[in-house]
């Protein structure tokens, strides 16, 4: 069952809050969102990816900044509303579709703003999921690669989930530059090969507004799927590389 939203909580009100959602072809959506976004949020970022729809301009009369993404991928939207902002103190990233609840986002934040950590995941296997909104395949997807970080660096994730709440400062040290589908899962690894305080917490899970452009297609699965694994294993060869100059 959904939390009750909060509007305050302490430690809040003397830190600025940017929400980046990343955006291609969400015109239906994407007003629903931004209308559910806690009023204590200082900034509400679209990063539009190529949309061919009225995206931009629905997210735009619900009161949202837009960025352009012109490099077409997931990471290259969430870094271009990084880009826009500069100024936030807590970064919460959150899907253009519906498929999240943004009335939760104070789970994310709280812990954070209460300097308890570093970088939030919200896990959909941890909440409520409504029947039919994670497909077999991002079950199993997502199973794979939390184990797979566990075999390699000792860090226990239950999901890859695209709500997220991260702190400025420790964003800046993971050095994000995935430009698509690896991004949620290099951002975990490099929180724990730099030691980030992580933590996750449930969140409720819906069936996402229209068709989803990486689950809904058997080349999305496919290359979505492929890319992970590739950033896992580009990520440990990475690390093992440091590890190995370092101790010379």
């Amino acid at each position: 069952m959904m939390n009750a939203p909060s509007t305050t909580f302490p430690g809040i009100n003397s830190l600025r809050v940017a929400v980046i959602i990343p955006a291609i072809n969400e015109e239906k959506s994407i007003g629903q969102v931004i209308a559910d976004i806690p009023a204590w949020v200082t900034e509400i970022i679209v990063a539009d990816n190529g949309s061919t729809d009225n995206t931009v301009a629905v997210a735009q009369q619900a009161g949202a900044k837009v960025v352009p993404a012109a490099v077409r991928g997931y990471g290259s939207a969430c870094l271009a509303g990084i880009a826009a902002a500069e100024n936030a103190d807590i970064l919460v990233f959150i899907d253009g579709d519906f498929s999240d609840y943004p009335q939760q986002m104070h789970t994310l934040v709280q812990p954070i703003a209460e300097n308890h950590a570093d970088m939030v995941i919200g896990s959909r296997t941890l909440g409520h999921r409504q029947r039919g909104s994670l497909t077999i395949q991002q079950r199993f997807g997502g199973a794979l690669a939390c184990w797979l970080m566990w075999l390699l660096w000792s860090v226990r994730y239950t999901d890859l989930g695209p709500f997220r709440a991260i702190s400025r400062p420790a964003l800046l040290q993971l050095r994000m530059d995935d430009r698509n589908f690896g991004w949620t899962v290099q951002m975990q690894i490099r929180a724990a090969i730099t030691g980030l305080r992580t933590m996750e917490v449930p969140v409720d899970y819906r069936r996402r507004i229209g068709r989803s452009k990486i689950s809904g297609t058997l080349r999305g699965v496919v290359m979505a799927g492929y890319k992970i694994l590739y950033t896992i294993g580009k990520e440990f060869l990475a690390a093992r590389h440091f590890s190995g100059k370092a101790g010379k």
